[in-house]
């Protein structure tokens, strides 16, 4: 790897390539840098994805995978838990291209995708503080996520609906189901693996100044709501966190996100839609649940999204 521009540790990198199941990092490099002719990097990202974020994220997210698939017999789901704009999106689409040029299948889905039909949507979110549409822990159809994840691990077969945030003035709503027979699953969402918060007397004291009374009574029905997700984070074999620095660098990429889907399709969270979004993003969810997130993997970023440090996470 001398010849790329990496700078992230190389040490505690190489524990995790090892940890998947290479007999060395020189092992790893040589397997993957034998295949770039089908990889197609440049296809999905432009020349503004540095060396890091490929070789440190990407194909070892995608070197588990095909581990996984070709030494397991039962189906497995990878998880991706990364905040708004973090760049899953594009990661899922690369993923899913390139394990068909391996010779297996790989499908992406978001927990997005799970969002209650807007009828039903209007009275789980009735009342939050922030006037939001969706997002946060209790807009989702929990168990329909449950029992389609189960069936796929069953029988193989994933039908699940499609939700375009682009509907209904960008408020969002679901386009569409799909149907699909993927021999790996990859699950992503900004919460994925978020468990309920133990709030102390001394957290109470030190952070609810920061909070309207409102957000504060409505955060401890947020917290009730992540109980019913801790069964769906159960079927995940392997959680990939990829988390910033800071939480607060979520809100340019969140920004920006917003921004490139108004020039694709018209439609997005725009001015006070998108304040009132970026603060719930930010409050709905205490910020040291997502430091305890029992990861498999953990991808430390900056604020330009550079990769700084990639590691197993125990």
């Amino acid at each position: 790897m001398k010849d790329l521009d990496i700078n992230f540790p190389l040490e505690k990198f190489e524990k995790l390539i090892i940890d998947i199941g290479w007999e060395s990092l020189d092992d790893w490099f040589n397997f993957w840098n034998n295949k770039r002719n089908i990889l197609s990097i440049d296809q999905y990202w432009n020349n503004k994805v540095n060396d890091d974020w490929i070789w440190g994220l990407a194909l070892p997210l995608l070197s588990q995978a095909y581990k996984l698939q070709n030494n397991f017999s039962d189906r497995k789901i990878i998880g991706i838990s990364a905040l708004p704009g973090t760049g899953k999106t594009t990661l899922g689409k690369w993923l899913e291209a390139i394990s068909l040029k391996l010779n297996f299948k790989i499908s992406v889905i978001s927990i997005d995708d799970f969002y209650l039909p807007s009828d039903e949507m209007k009275l789980a979110i009735k009342g939050n503080p922030w006037n939001v549409s969706r997002g946060f822990p209790g807009s989702h159809s929990v168990n329909l996520m449950q029992e389609k994840l189960l069936n796929w691990k069953i029988n193989g077969v994933l039908n699940v609906p499609v939700f375009d945030k682009s509907l209904r003035n960008g408020l969002g709503d679901r386009s569409h189901w799909k149907t699909d027979n993927p021999d790996l699953l990859i699950l992503e969402g900004w919460f994925l693996g978020v468990k309920p918060f133990n709030f102390d007397f001394n957290y109470q004291k030190t952070n609810s100044e920061k909070l309207s009374s409102h957000e504060s009574s409505y955060r401890s029905n947020i917290q009730t709501n992540l109980h019913k997700y801790l069964d769906v984070w159960n079927l995940i074999d392997k959680i990939w966190h990829l988390k910033p620095l800071k939480f607060g660098y979520m809100n340019n990429w969140k920004i920006n996100q917003e921004n490139a889907m108004f020039l694709q399709k018209g439609m997005a969270l725009q001015d006070e839609n998108l304040s009132n979004f970026l603060r719930m993003l930010n409050v709905s969810i205490p910020h040291e649940s997502f430091d305890v997130i029992n990861s498999y993997a953990l991808l430390s970023i900056d604020q330009e999204r550079n990769l700084v440090e990639a590691k197993l996470n125990y």
